[in-house]
C-alpha cells in the first residue's frame, strides 16, 4: 500500500489515481454498476478506507469521473471540428455521435448521473458538477454554432438529446448476464439492442435533419 499523501499536490496525484483506477475497472468488467469502491482503492494502491481522505463515497468519486467526462467530451468534439464550418445538420450529428461513442464510460455514467450519483452526494458537490457540466456543454454549443449550419437553440436541443439517447443507448447495448443470454436465444432481441454506435448515429442524423426542417418551415411562414 502506498504511503499516506502529505502534500496538497500528493493528495491531488491521489485523487487522480483513484479516478484512472475506476475507468479501469468499469472497462475490465464491462460497466459501472459492476465496480465496487474496494476494487477501485485496490487498484490505486490504497488502503479501503483512505479512500475517504480524498472522497466521501463511491458516488462522489463516479460523479467526479463523470464531470471529467463532461470535459473529456468537450474536448474532443472542440478538437474534431477546429477550423471547419458549414457542417450540415447530418454532419454536425456525425461529429455530436463519433465523440459520444469514444467516451464509453462517460456514455455509461451518464445514466448512472441522472438516477442517483447528483442526488446521493451533498449540495455543494452537487452544485460544483451542474456548475462545470453546464459550462463543458455550453462550450460544445458554442464551437457547433461556429462550425455548423444548425443555430444556437438546435444544437443546444440536439447535445441535449444527445446526452439522453447516448445514455440510454449505452445501458441497452450492454446487458447483463442474464439478457446477454436471452439475446443469445432470442436473436432479433439481440440485434435492436447491440447496435450501439449505428443507432446512436441514425437517430441523431435524423434528428438534426428534423429540427432543421422544422426551423427553416418556421423562418417561411
Amino acid at each position: 500500500m502506498r504511503q499516506r499523501a502529505r502534500s496538497t499536490e500528493d493528495k491531488a496525484r491521489r485523487a487522480e489515481d483513484l479516478l484512472d483506477a475506476a475507468e479501469a475497472m468499469v472497462l475490465e468488467l464491462g460497466g459501472v454498476r459492476y465496480v465496487t469502491l474496494a476494487q477501485v482503492t485496490e487498484r490505486a494502491g490504497l488502503h479501503r478506507t483512505g479512500v475517504r481522505r480524498y472522497y466521501a463515497s463511491k458516488e462522489e468519486l463516479f460523479l467526479e469521473l463523470a464531470e471529467r467526462g463532461w470535459g473529456q467530451w468537450r474536448d474532443a468534439l472542440k478538437a474534431e471540428i477546429a477550423l471547419q464550418t458549414g457542417l450540415t445538420p447530418a454532419q454536425t450529428a456525425a461529429v455530436v455521435s463519433r465523440t459520444l461513442i469514444r467516451l464509453p464510460i462517460f456514455c455509461d455514467l451518464l445514466t448512472h448521473v441522472a438516477l442517483r450519483l447528483e442526488g446521493d452526494v451533498d449540495i455543494e458537490r452537487a452544485r460544483r458538477f451542474k456548475t462545470n457540466a453546464f459550462a463543458a456543454r455550453d462550450e460544445i454549443a458554442a464551437a457547433l454554432e461556429h462550425a455548423s449550419s444548425l443555430a444556437l437553440q438546435q444544437i443546444e436541443t440536439l447535445v441535449a438529446v444527445s446526452v439522453t439517447l447516448a445514455a440510454g443507448f449505452w445501458q441497452v447495448s450492454h446487458p447483463t448476464a442474464t439478457l446477454a443470454e436471452l439475446y443469445e436465444q432470442e436473436p432479433r432481441w439481440g440485434h435492436i439492442a447491440l447496435d450501439f454506435a449505428p443507432r446512436l448515429t441514425a437517430a441523431l442524423q435524423a434528428f438534426a435533419l428534423g429540427i432543421s426542417q422544422v426551423g427553416a418551415s418556421a423562418d417561411a411562414s
